[in-house]
Order: C-alpha cells, then structure tokens, then sequence
C-alpha cells in the first residue's frame, strides 16, 4: 500500500467525495478546486472549504430569453465542516481568465484538486498564454483591499492576506508562474521574518486577532513588499497582454455543443 499523501492530504484536507454534491447539480462540472485559506497555506481549524470551478450549460441557455445561470453557488455541512462551491459557466470563466484577474487564475492552477475532466487539463494547458505584467495590478488592489480589512478589524487573516498577496504577485512577475501557498512563498522571495510566526497564530482560530502585532512595523513591510512588486513588474518579462484568445474562443466552443466531460 502506498505511503504517500495527496495534495488534499498535505493541506489538511480529505480526499474529497463530490459525488452527491455533483448529483444535485443541474449541469455538468468541468473542475472544482479548493482555494481559499487551505490553498494559501494558512487554514485555520475551523475554517470552512472554499471549492470553486467552472460548470457547463447547454446551449439553449445562452442562445434563449432568460437570463443564463452564470454563476451558481452552494453550501453544506460536512461532519461539522462548512463547505461552498461556487462556479461560473465555462464563457464567463474564460472571459476572467483574458482579464488581469490572478484570483480566477489561482482556482484554475490550484493543486488541490477535487473534480477534474480533460477541458480543465486544456485550460491549464493554456493558462500561460493569458499571464501578463498587468496581472501585478491584480495583487496590489487585493493587498491593498485586506491592508484596509485589517486596519477595520485587526485581525490576523486580511494581514496574511496582504502579505500573501503581495508575495504571489513579485513570484508571478519574476517567474510567470502563479504561486499562491505563502509557506512556500516564503523561500523564495524576501518576506517579512514575522510571517511564519504568524502562521502559525492563524491555526487556531479563522478570525483571531492579531495581538502583539507592532502595527507601524507590519505597515513598513507591507510598504517595502509594494516597491518589490513595482520593481518587479517594471522588469518582468511577461507581455503587456494575454496571447491565448484564439485557443479559449475555440474551447469554448468545442466544448458547449454536447455537454458531456470526460
């Protein structure tokens, strides 16, 4: 029997029986993945599991009268574990993808796979091509949105947030690739020497506050952190626009006529 873990099993996940989840929806899932804390590298004991993916409608819903279910969202318990799927059609995914939009991007490439099919294997296949130097505006208007979280609130989450953000986006912009685990962020860029200290303090609780956090300190770094990303996005050799539209479009369309994933 082998030894070795999962992916789900490293971030503290079980394998993941989506089975009566997938029989009460109404249309074909093409992927659901688990971002949220769990991807990020700082769940907490009593954070829920956050599932996104991508859903297929039929055709007549887009072509007919009624406005089509895009987005769907759904949430259940699971042995005391609050669980949310949320999807969008395959077009609207597609369409965020071709924006500067790294959080959709995350869902997509997130190794923490629940339910896959081979258009997910082709929209990975073509996730490089939508990467551009303006995704870095993604990153800083996120970390920006938690910093202000977490001057509301002073709880510890939206400040990793920041932190975590900040960090993906001087990674995306120096290498091309989208990394969103902070542990391992932390080997590989210049973080704050605070960060896996704080950590740690998120496991024991979602929402905990983050007390004896030198305020003014954290504000320095967070600063420091945003001249990185500005000099890394001024170097990066990512292009100024995403070069897959051809290749989605014809996915896309290839995709919707039959409904049917392997």
């Amino acid at each position: 029997m082998s030894t070795e873990t999962t992916p789900l099993q490293e971030a503290g996940l079980p394998v993941m029986d989506l089975g009566p989840v997938l029989a009460g929806e109404r249309h074909p899932l093409l992927f659901a993945t688990v971002s949220g804390a769990h991807l990020y590298g700082f769940p907490s004991r009593d954070s829920d599991v956050d599932l996104r993916g991508v859903h297929l409608l039929p055709a007549e819903d887009l072509l007919g009268l009624r406005r089509p279910e895009e987005t769907r969202s759904r949430m259940w318990d699971r042995d005391g574990v609050e669980m949310d799927l949320v999807t969008h059609d395959l077009r609207k995914f597609v369409q965020l993808m071709l924006k500067p939009n790294g959080y959709v991007l995350e869902q997509l490439l997130s190794p923490l796979v629940v339910h896959t099919s081979e258009p997910h294997a082709e929209l990975v296949a073509l996730a490089p091509g939508v990467l551009t130097r303006n995704h870095a505006h993604h990153y800083r208007g996120f970390a920006n949105t938690q910093w202000r979280l977490f001057e509301k609130t002073g709880e510890l989450k939206p400040l990793l947030y920041t932190f975590r953000a900040l960090l993906t986006g001087i990674h995306l912009m120096r290498s091309g690739e989208v990394l969103a685990h902070l542990p391992t962020l932390l080997g590989e860029v210049a973080a704050p020497a605070r960060l896996p200290e704080l950590i740690a303090a998120k496991a024991e609780a979602e929402h905990g506050g983050a007390e004896g956090v030198d305020a003014a300190a954290v504000s320095r770094e967070v600063e420091a952190l945003h001249a990185v990303l500005d000099e890394a996005q001024a170097a990066s050799r990512l292009p100024d626009a995403a070069d897959g539209f051809d290749a989605l479009h014809e996915l896309v369309v290839r995709a919707r006529p039959t409904g049917r994933v392997s």
